[in-house]
């Protein structure tokens, strides 16, 4: 399972990182012709929380630092995803919300999966750090 979650989580990280990255590329005119009625501050402020949130499903297990972040990040994308499809269902063929849809299921599936099913270990504290904490116990 831990293997199954890290592959999802790469790709995911992948999409997001490119997804949002496009975001501050592309003109705000062109990306508010795509999706009319959303402010072009409103398209950056997305682009940066999957930006950030691509980010939040690697580093901290790569890094072994504040594990808990990740299926933070995972459910936060997970929300944006619910906003995608229901944008999707609403602007075009309801066809086109399926990707936004299987986005938002694989990022529920790896914030559960490192949530509950197979968490990330934090990096373990030096022995020297824990002689020294178990002596001032006494």
């Amino acid at each position: 399972m831990n293997i199954a979650l890290w592959i999802v989580q790469a790709l995911l990280a992948a999409l997001f990182l490119f997804a949002g990255s496009m975001k501050f590329i592309m003109p705000v005119e062109e990306m508010t012709k795509q999706m009319p009625g959303m402010p072009g501050w409103f398209l950056h402020f997305i682009g940066a929380a999957e930006i950030l949130g691509g980010l939040g499903l690697v580093l901290p297990g790569l890094l072994r630092i504040k594990t808990g972040l990740t299926p933070l990040a995972a459910a936060g994308l997970a929300v944006i995803m619910i906003g995608a499809t229901v944008i999707s269902a609403k602007i075009g063929p309801p066809a086109g919300a399926l990707i936004p849809l299987v986005v938002g299921v694989l990022t529920a599936f790896v914030a559960y999966g490192r949530w509950r099913v197979a968490p990330h270990r934090e990096k373990s504290s030096r022995p020297v750090d824990r002689v020294a904490a178990r002596s001032t116990q006494r």
